[in-house]
């Protein structure tokens, strides 16, 4: 019992539609059995399943990237690492190549992940589209990060910043599992071999960065990544030289966090477009109550003066039923009456 045993089940309810995935923990965890273990380690397995928490929208839309488009994650992960091989090299002129194939890898994941996610069901809005394309933007900074969103257990969005170190505590639902290795808070980008963190990403990064398959064979679409990876480093860079690297990854990050920005803008604009239009919805329909109530007010008036009508005119009639008896009456007695 332990963590392989919860990791084999959270995969499966994170892999769900998004809608089914509380009724799903619920079903699974009163189904945990083990043949060979004892009812206390079954409780304990039970009340992990219960604990585990549901994803946020976007972490969920990128753990359907994980389970229905796997190569996608793959070669952002390779773009990645090559990025961060050209960086190490200074070489400028590869980083902005490789700047954008990353933009426009990155468009294309979220429009697949949005694509994925109506085909399961749940339509994403543009600002959760936005943390989406940040999560897999991080992902091509940080080995840890490219491990987190290939686990398919994601439980909310990352992001990377200026110096490329990607907080990932709380951000896989069965941390320490071999789909989360690598995973710890805060885990930066080092050299190969140098730290822990980075270790236990790296099976997912470097089968991603040589191009690898399921069965060894190389992917035609990883040959440039190869490429970069065997980039020669530069023994002693200038000063001019490391400038222009940071430059050009400046540049880089100023352009995407416009990128941003728009999209944040265009999402303020539809929202204000849409509490305009609510607004003007809201102040027709009050006016159009208030003249009805006005109308039930007069209709009520109205009916009030018809009622009392209605019991004048009945006690009239009655009065005049009543005369009209008594003048009968009279009229019959002088006919009996014998005239003198």
């Amino acid at each position: 019992m332990g963590t392989r045993e919860l990791a084999g089940i959270a995969g499966p309810l994170y892999a769900l539609p998004y809608g089914d995935f509380v009724a799903a923990r619920t079903a699974a965890a009163k189904d945990v059995g083990s043949v060979g273990v004892s009812a206390a380690e079954q409780r304990a397995l039970a009340a992990e399943v219960r604990a585990l928490p549901k994803p946020s929208v976007a972490a969920w839309a990128v753990n359907m990237l994980a389970v229905h488009s796997p190569e996608t994650l793959q070669e952002l992960a390779g773009l990645g690492a090559s990025m961060q091989a050209a960086q190490a090299a200074l070489d400028a002129a590869t980083l902005r190549l490789l700047a954008q194939q990353r933009r426009e890898l990155l468009a294309a994941a979220t429009k697949t992940a949005q694509a994925l996610a109506a085909r399961q069901g749940r339509a994403i809005s543009a600002a959760v589209a936005g943390e989406v394309e940040q999560t897999l933007r991080a992902a091509t900074a940080d080995p840890g990060a490219a491990a987190a969103v290939q686990s398919g257990c994601l439980l909310r969005a990352l992001s990377a910043d200026g110096v490329d170190v990607v907080d990932l505590a709380g951000a896989v639902a069965v941390p320490g599992s071999h789909a989360a290795a690598g995973t710890g808070a805060g885990t930066a980008r080092k050299p190969a071999g140098g730290g822990a963190g980075v270790r236990g990403a790296e099976p997912a990064v470097r089968a991603a960065h040589r191009g690898d398959t399921a069965g060894g064979k190389p992917s035609p679409e990883q040959p440039r990544l190869r490429a970069v990876g065997k980039t020669q480093v530069t023994p002693t860079p200038s000063a001019v030289e490391r400038a222009r690297a940071a430059l050009e990854e400046a540049e880089e990050a100023a352009s995407e966090a416009d990128d941003d920005a728009r999209r944040a803008a265009a999402e303020l604009a539809e929202a204000a477009a849409a509490s305009a239009r609510l607004t003007d919805e809201v102040r027709e329909l009050r006016r159009r109550l208030d003249a009805a109530e006005a109308e039930l007010k007069g209709a009520r008036k109205r009916h009030e003066l018809a009622a009392a009508l209605v019991q004048q005119t009945a006690r009239a009639a009655d009065r005049q039923r009543r005369k009209e008896d008594l003048a009968r009456e009279r009229v019959l007695r002088l006919g009996n009456t014998p005239e003198a």
